[in-house]
């Protein structure tokens, strides 16, 4: 070990073990942070739409996100990050609040019951079985599904998607502020994302509101000040609502996305940094899908939807992050970012489409994996894609997928790639379709 290591960090983290030192981990920290931080302007935007106070929701959504880093790296000595999920936040507010018409109260609730869930699940071992059984294909194309419907709210929110009678949607005014901004966002992304520039999102956010304030098209709130008060969604949450038979299909969404954007993205990290063990498994990995569930209980408590481990974690680990003091970090981070409300207030909506839209497009690359030659595994991949964005729903999407993909290799002969799983949640789906 080296004498410049002190013994805390290296007791607690096992730097020497892993081939790294503090000065590595804590600047793959800032790049990770820089990759992800977005959450905290788009989240609070995207909960606020469903009636929720958007001072609050960010000191929640910084609160659950530094919880999460924390636990994920003193605990599972992990190098990922965890925040409020891009995907499970557009659920919670655009489908469980907008169109199934019930309270962000009874939401948070649903959100604390499917944490409780995922610990019970990672506890006895059945989510092993659960991600096991689910046929590969399904799992690219829910994916790419949560992209396109992300995609959608982008789309929506920058103006260049509008409602049309005649044809459901069309376009908006190319023309109009923030869709031209929204436009200049994306492609400010793209751009700085090609050159290798860390915060690529962040950047572009920031510059398209300093744009619109310059320009006189959106009012300056300010940069610093104490944090807003978080006491509008503390301990908001209503569990008589969330415990009515009409919720379950809720909670198991809620549970269903988080488990395998949870698995997915701790394998790919992993796998990234070289912390698989020989056998191409995840150590510690109890450890780190309990980080997972206890941040959403944490989350759901404080006001936020679903906390969930970050993809974005692969930039940090790309720049050496190894142990949990790279995690740590962003923790810290995104307390250091709770002073920074007024200027989360500033940012409009459409500053922000252009990273929905960017987003989306990277969990659509999902798609490439898919067996496209063979068309019983390609169609339900077409299900989950299509119907998800235009049903506006998640669960929808993931439900229809499974009755497809069920239905299609029965009536195929293909029985030998069903399992006792995938049926058992086709016809839970399919009675909730048509009982309600």
């Amino acid at each position: 070990m080296s004498n410049t290591t002190p013994s805390a960090f290296e007791r607690l983290f096992k730097l020497s073990e892993h081939g790294s030192s503090i000065r590595q981990e804590v600047m793959a920290g800032i790049t990770t942070f820089l990759t992800m931080a977005y959450i905290i302007f788009v989240n609070p935007a995207m909960l606020a739409d469903a009636g929720m106070d958007q001072g609050a929701v960010f000191v929640a959504t910084c609160l659950a996100a530094a919880i999460g880093c924390f636990i994920m790296g003193f605990v599972a000595n992990y190098p990922i990050a965890m925040a409020p999920g891009m995907g499970l936040n557009a659920f919670f507010a655009y489908v469980v609040v907008g169109s199934m018409g019930y309270d962000w109260q009874t939401a948070l609730a649903a959100v604390f019951l499917s944490g409780i869930a995922f610990m019970i699940l990672s506890l006895v071992k059945i989510r092993e079985w659960i991600v096991n059984s689910i046929p590969m294909s399904l799992r690219l194309g829910i994916g790419a599904g949560i992209g396109l419907f992300l995609a959608v709210i982008g789309l929506k929110n920058s103006g260049l998607l509008v409602s049309n009678p005649a044809t459901i949607v069309g376009m908006g005014d190319l023309t109009s502020w923030p869709v031209v901004m929204a436009a200049l966002g994306f492609f400010l992304i793209i751009g700085l994302v090609n050159r290798g520039i860390k915060g690529a999102v962040i950047i572009s956010i920031l510059a398209v509101t300093a744009i619109s304030v310059i320009a006189g098209q959106q009012n300056y709130g300010g940069m610093v000040s104490m944090p807003p008060s978080i006491a509008p969604t503390f301990m908001q949450l209503d569990f008589a609502a969330a415990l009515e038979v009409s919720m379950i299909s809720v909670v198991f969404a809620f549970l269903f996305v988080d488990l395998f954007d949870t698995s997915g993205t701790l394998v790919a990290v992993a796998q990234r940094g070289n912390l698989l063990d020989k056998d191409g498994k995840l150590p510690r990995i109890k450890k780190a899908l309990m980080a997972d569930s206890t941040a959403t209980v944490a989350g759901s408590m404080l006001g936020t939807s679903t906390t969930t481990s970050y993809i974005e974690s692969g930039a940090g680990v790309a720049e050496g992050g190894r142990t949990g003091l790279t995690a740590v970090t962003v923790g810290v981070l995104f307390l250091v970012a709770l002073f920074f409300a007024p200027l989360a207030g500033t940012i409009p909506a459409y500053a922000t489409a252009g990273a929905l839209f960017y987003v989306a497009i990277l969990m659509m690359s999902s798609l490439k994996d898919v067996d496209w030659k063979d068309i019983t595994e390609a169609a339900p991949v077409g299900v989950v894609c299509l119907l998800t964005p235009f049903t506006f729903s998640i669960a929808s999407g993931i439900g229809l997928g499974f009755i497809a993909y069920a239905m299609i290799k029965l009536l195929s002969g293909k029985t030998k790639d069903l399992n006792l799983g995938v049926v058992v949640i086709a016809l839970a789906f399919a009675a909730k379709f048509i009982w309600g």
